[in-house]
């Protein structure tokens, strides 16, 4: 047995202080103490109420002996845990050894100035990045109405009439359009054209993403699209090469041909160029990173997917829409339920569950800074600068080979190529490497006049030739000349206003910028304020020292396709994290590039069908799926091209092996895999784990584990050692990256052995893991790198015996209330010993027949009390799933559990007659101040029980809204900023 780490604080008095040796004073305080809720006493007290002597008693009783690990996380140089200061030390370090050169690469990625204000209260700021996904409106208006600024500037800019609420990068975001078009289009052709001009990320992970569909990629010169038979042709614009093209005629003939039009855009140049909506573009995606947003190697950064009206059914992701609640006033919530998976599983055609929301939040905050004056500003000065540099390399003898362009030149320099790389770099300049005869180069909103000359140096210094230092007298001579001068053809002039909508037009100063920003804060409940409780989703501490080299700029201002020797200490974070992950998860290697969950899993089969066709196995096509597994599950495998059979569950919620064996055994020729969530989705940990392996593995599939649950085996087991092939892990949920409104999100793809060959590679921006891995999964090939130092932080502060009693502490908290709460309502299901694994099901099934109360009701009332809704019918329809975390307090366990027994008397009310079955604090809850202070009160309860159900004086939030429909289907529901002062 490994040593176990003593976390909690010891009663201690001066005197006995002073009797301690150094050694003991400098570990006093160690990181894991702060980041686990429970202390000494509460531990004591929890295993009281449990019947446990211990805790590493309770943990034999819970975690099946035959899967256990019986030593310490082979951590290497971090299985001893570092104090904050000596953590942030030793990343500083690692930081220091990346070089920050000032990028003219672009190519989808962009300096930008993030405005400070931003900067410090969204991106820095806990009520904003430790905020759930806003399933629960009423608790989420201002992330709601943020993500729906987000949603108006996207329409805005593309001229489109619906946006989702972003998609995870550029690249994945074409995809997602892809398939989208595919299943809106009446062509019977399987062909997707993609212009040669296109981001060579975003065709590689659309190469990626067609081929288990059956899509042909077409690639060629834009106006080929129109004779090659497809259902969608992919138009970039402007292009990466920077022409700025007019595609009014080709997009006629592409209709004409029953084509759809999808088109790649840069918002920053469509507040010049003419929206795409407007010249015949069906759909239009890109990436909002430069609207405030850090480079960040890659991520996250939010992305944008617009459509036309009557695909509005078809998009994928998240949408908000405007709504009222009870009292009639304006509210916000999630419309239209487009998380497909949810609804047609097998059958989807997106397994997108998550987005980039506080990225989102950022970028619409962004724009609702400088408003579309401010942002025009922005833009003309890029292209008016590009311009300048423009007329300047014809100057030096460097022509660029567009005549049109926003901010991308491509410049041929044929011999002189090497040389112009070498005194680019030598004044700390990145260039685009084009090929051998051409560099590309691509201006920004932080490019000033002495970086330009310093370009224009670099090009002058190649060709021999004095190099110009008066930025002023060419930018004279283009107005004087006049004809041409910005680049950009009249006939793709933007003529049409945006940004029109007052929240774009009010907040420009810093005073009401900051203003807006702490009204929208307030109107949300998230981590900063009280327990959120959602099972399935760990919402656990994201502690700020992990937070704070997020925006050192030697992490944030990396261009993604930086050369190599830049990026060493990037590397060697990336490269140590992975070692970490493979140490937490005992499989043989670990690859990053998933920004999401759901693309975790999504890798995950394309590598195992990708081992079976290495093997000559390809007709290997079944994917077991257990009738409890979470929706992107089956949406994963279908998107694989795998064929989707579901495996029954048993009276006590685990696998039924029965089934399980008749169907390997029927499927045995083409078994590709199994899908399998340990703990269980249900919430404990299975004794026949090994069996169900075991079986998988007898008739040739491979064994996949979803980490969505890893929070409960860190350190006490290993899915690789007990049969485990791939699994994805949720860094937002185990390993404290926050969950920002709905994301960022990373869900990095771990593999045994004999996979390894497969992982994912990213060939088209030169990142090759192995001759055999799969395609580009994500456009960078680090995905969300950017966010990946606060993991590697986590971990460096817990230290081995630390990740262990984070573990241990969670399944003991979800125990501890799943015994109190026991006391008051059925637990749905539990493992030997009945006990649970680190969450617990709470079924009100038989309170919803006996007297009307459902889920939501219980939801909704918890919000009278301060807290956040646990998960809600979910994997059991009519139950609330419940996940308390290691880092909440037993004071905040205790308050819960109270408020929950509360709730349990208000029903029970109900059910006596005592309380009408109709007009009662639940059917009518959340109660906000307004309607509690009203003159006129209707109810037959009290104002003091709706409002201060546990008597208590004051409340720490008050809801701005009241209850709001949860019909997502509600087709009256405006997707756009409501037409009404509603952010005064």
């Amino acid at each position: 047995m490994s040593a176990q780490l003593d976390t909690r604080p010891a009663a201690r008095t001066a005197c006995s202080a002073n009797r301690d040796s150094l050694a003991a004073l400098e570990g006093a305080l160690p990181f894991a103490a702060r980041h686990l809720g429970p202390d000494g006493a509460d531990e004591t007290r929890m295993l009281a109420v449990l019947g446990y002597p211990s805790r590493a008693a309770l943990i034999d009783a819970v975690v099946p002996a035959d899967i256990r690990r019986r030593d310490d996380l082979p951590l290497g140089g971090f299985a001893q845990p570092l104090s904050e200061a000596d953590a942030l030390a030793a990343l500083q370090a690692r930081a220091a050894e990346n070089a920050v050169f000032r990028s003219f690469i672009g190519q989808g990625y962009y300096g930008t100035s993030t405005p400070p204000v931003i900067l410090r209260n969204v991106l820095e700021n806990p009520a904003w990045y430790t905020a759930y996904t806003p399933y629960q409106p009423e608790i989420s208006q201002g992330r709601l109405e943020a993500l729906l600024n987000f949603q108006q500037m996207v329409c805005d800019l593309t001229g489109l009439a619906i946006a989702n609420a972003s998609m995870l990068d550029e690249a994945s975001a074409a995809a997602e359009a892809m398939t989208l078009a595919k299943r809106a289009s009446r062509s019977t052709s399987m062909r997707f054209f993609v212009a040669d001009d296109v981001l060579p990320q975003t065709l590689d992970v659309i190469r990626t993403r067609a081929a288990p569909l059956g899509i042909e990629v077409l690639v060629g010169p834009p106006d080929d699209a129109a004779t090659a038979g497809a259902f969608a042709a992919l138009l970039q614009y402007p292009g990466v090469d920077g022409v700025v093209a007019d595609y009014r005629d080709l997009a006629d003939r592409l209709r004409a041909a029953d084509c759809t039009v999808v088109v790649a855009a840069d918002l920053l140049a469509l507040t010049l160029l003419a929206a795409p909506g407007t010249w015949g573009a069906d759909i239009a995606l890109g990436s909002a990173q430069r609207f405030g947003v850090p480079m960040a190697f890659g991520g996250p950064h939010a992305a944008f997917l617009a459509v036309r009206d009557e695909l509005k059914r078809h998009l994928p992701g998240r949408l908000v829409g405007v709504s009222r609640d009870a009292q009639g006033r304006i509210a916000y919530r999630l419309a239209l339920q487009t998380r497909e998976q949810h609804i047609r599983r097998e059958k989807a055609t997106s397994n997108i569950c998550t987005a980039q929301a506080l990225l989102a939040i950022m970028a619409s905050m962004y724009a609702v800074y400088h408003g579309p004056h401010g942002l025009r500003a922005i833009a003309a000065r890029v292209n008016r600068l590009t311009a300048v540099v423009a007329a300047e390399l014809r100057t030096i003898g460097a022509a660029p080979t567009n005549e049109t362009f926003f901010d991308t030149l491509t410049v041929r320099t044929g011999a002189r190529t090497a040389a112009v790389h070498a005194a680019a770099q030598s004044r700390q300049l990145n260039l685009r490497a084009v090929d051998a005869s051409h560099v590309g180069l691509s201006l920004d909103e932080t490019v000033g006049r002495a970086d330009v000359v310093a370009l224009l140096a670099a090009f002058a210094e190649a060709y021999g030739v004095p190099a110009p230092t008066d930025i002023d007298a060419i930018d004279a001579r283009l107005l004087a000349d006049g004809k041409g001068a910005d680049g950009v053809p009249p006939a793709v002039r933007r003529e049409v206003d945006y940004l029109t909508h007052p929240v774009f037009n009010t907040h420009h100063s810093e005073t009401e910028m900051l203003r807006y920003l702490r009204r929208l804060a307030d109107r949300d409940l998230a981590l900063d304020r009280t327990m959120i409780p959602l099972g399935s989703c760990t919402m656990k501490l994201n502690a700020t020292a992990e937070m704070i080299p997020v925006t050192w700029p030697e992490f944030a201002a990396l261009h993604p396709f930086a050369p190599v020797d830049q990026t060493a200490g990037y590397r060697r974070m990336i490269n140590e994290l992975e070692a970490m992950l493979v140490a937490c998860t005992g499989y043989a290697a670990v690859s990053l590039q998933p920004n999401a969950g759901s693309q975790g899993e999504y890798a995950g089969l394309l590598i195992i069908r990708a081992y079976h066709a290495s093997r000559g196995e390809a007709q290997r096509d079944v994917c077991l799926i257990p009738a409890s597994a979470h929706g992107t599950n089956p949406a994963s495998a279908q998107m694989a091209g795998m064929r989707v059979v579901v495996v029954r569950c048993d009276a006590s919620g685990n696998v039924d092996l029965a089934d399980l064996r008749a169907k390997a055994e029927t499927h045995a020729s083409r078994l590709a895999a199994i899908m399998i969530t340990y703990p269980s989705t249900h919430g404990v940990f299975e004794s026949e784990v090994r069996e169900i392996c075991a079986i998988v593995h007898a008739h040739g599939g491979q064994v996949y584990v979803d980490g969505a649950n890893m929070n409960a085996m860190v350190g006490l087991a290993a899915p690789g050692a007990f049969g485990g092939d791939v699994s994805h892990l949720n860094l937002h949920k185990t390993f404290c990256i926050p969950h920002g409104g709905g994301g960022p999100g990373v869900g990095p793809v771990a593999v045994a052995a004999h996979l390894a060959p497969f992982l994912p590679n990213a060939q088209a921006v030169g990142y090759t893991r192995g001759a055999q891995g799969i395609g580009a999964v994500s456009g960078a090939p680090y995905g969300s790198a950017g966010i990946l130092p606060i993991s590697w932080m986590y971990i460096a502060m817990m230290g081995a015996p630390g990740l262990r009693a984070a573990s241990e502490t969670a399944i003991l908290s979800a125990n501890y209330l799943a015994k109190r709460l026991g006391e008051h309502y059925p637990i749905l299901y539990t493992g030997p010993n009945g006990l649970v694994a680190h969450e617990c099901i709470v079924d009100l099934r038989d309170i919803k027949d006996r007297c009307g109360v459902t889920v939501d009701d219980v939801a909704k009332r918890l919000i009278d009390y301060g807290f956040h809704a646990p998960t809600m019918s979910f994997p059991v329809p009519g139950t609330l799933m419940i996940e308390p975390t290691e880092s909440e307090s037993l004071t905040e366990l205790d308050r819960f559990v109270d408020a929950m027994v509360s709730i349990r008397a208000e029903i029970a009310a109900i059910e006596s007659g005592a309380a009408d079955r109709e007009d009662n604090v639940l059917k009518h809850a959340p109660h906000t101040a307004e309607v509690l202070a009203a003159d006129d009160w209707p109810h037959a309860y009290t104002r003091r029980s709706a409002g201060w159900p546990l008597g208590t004086a004051a409340r720490a939030y008050w809801p701005p809204v009241g209850r709001i429909d949860n019909v997502y289907g509600d087709r009256n529901l405006v997707c756009s900023c409501p037409p009404v002062d509603s952010y005064a």
